[in-house]
């Protein structure tokens, strides 16, 4: 266990991230049925918690990305211990444990961006959130993943990201009950890779990633279908007009916007292929 001040802080368990999700739903945040599991198995020590006493009482991820990224979400308090100092303390200590020559990511919300910012989080671009009950249409040229393009989908991620989280992403992209992941191929090779998971409250896109527009547009049609009329969520970066026109052409309505923030250099990113972030969690 770490202290930061008189606040104990330290790595929840798979139980309390459990608990802690539930504490995002509460706030509207509609988590994935299954985000505990993946998020954990991404970076078992990057989830911490505020302790008053022995309960956990606030919580943040900051989940290492390779040797050179990690990524800040999942910050919390519970609403009768706000102002006392938690959040604070989860803060310094998060920053601290990504802090050893990591540039750091974060998804921030309108109302916390100029704090960052003192932070030394530096704008870089919005994503905007769509959410919608549309309807889409199966694509015949596209198949469910099969585990030998695991790989390549991770790749595929990767350069439209710059982000190396092939541990968060095996999983991710592995299709279950609770997941489609869809994935296109041209000419022999792995093009496009689209996922869609069962939320608390409908479904939600992610990540979308595609060399061609086309392609992207295709996922997120035959993806949306198979929510079967189910509210869908889908959040796109804004520097990819291409991702924007797609959500609008499938009836989906922008509800929300955030602002991606880098505390130090960002990664080198394809912004182009990426029309859906995997969550704003984990980025």
């Amino acid at each position: 266990m770490t202290e930061s001040g008189a606040i104990p802080v330290r790595p929840m368990t798979s139980a309390e991230l459990e608990t802690v999700l539930d504490w995002a739903a509460g706030e509207g945040w509609n988590p994935g049925l299954d985000d505990a599991r993946h998020f954990h198995a991404a970076d078992p020590d990057g989830f911490l918690v505020a302790l008053d006493g022995a309960e956990p009482v606030a919580a943040v991820s900051v989940v290492r990305l390779g040797p050179w990224h990690g990524f800040l979400g999942l910050f919390l308090c519970r609403a009768d211990r706000r102002g006392q100092g938690f959040g604070t303390a989860l803060w310094r200590a998060g920053l601290a444990r990504l802090a050893a020559g990591r540039a750091i990511g974060l998804d921030g919300v309108t109302a916390q961006q100029a704090r960052y910012a003192r932070e030394g989080f530096a704008y870089h671009h919005r994503t905007l959130r769509f959410v919608g009950a549309a309807r889409g249409a199966v694509a015949p040229r596209l198949h469910p993943i099969a585990p030998d393009e695991l790989n390549d989908a991770i790749e595929l991620d990767q350069r439209a990201n710059g982000l190396e989280r092939a541990r968060f992403l095996a999983g991710w992209l592995t299709p279950d009950s609770n997941r489609h992941v869809l994935v296109r191929r041209r000419g022999g090779a792995l093009k496009a890779v689209g996922a869609m998971r069962r939320c608390r409250v409908g479904w939600k896109i992610g990540p979308l990633i595609a060399e061609h527009p086309d392609d992207a547009a295709m996922l997120a049609g035959d993806l949306i279908s198979r929510a079967e009329g189910e509210q869908v969520t889908l959040d796109v970066p804004e520097p990819n007009g291409a991702a924007i026109a797609i959500a609008e052409a499938l009836g989906l309505a922008r509800v929300f916007e955030t602002a991606r923030m880098w505390r130090g250099d960002g990664p080198r990113a394809d912004m182009t292929a990426n029309f859906g972030i995997c969550s704003l969690e984990l980025g």
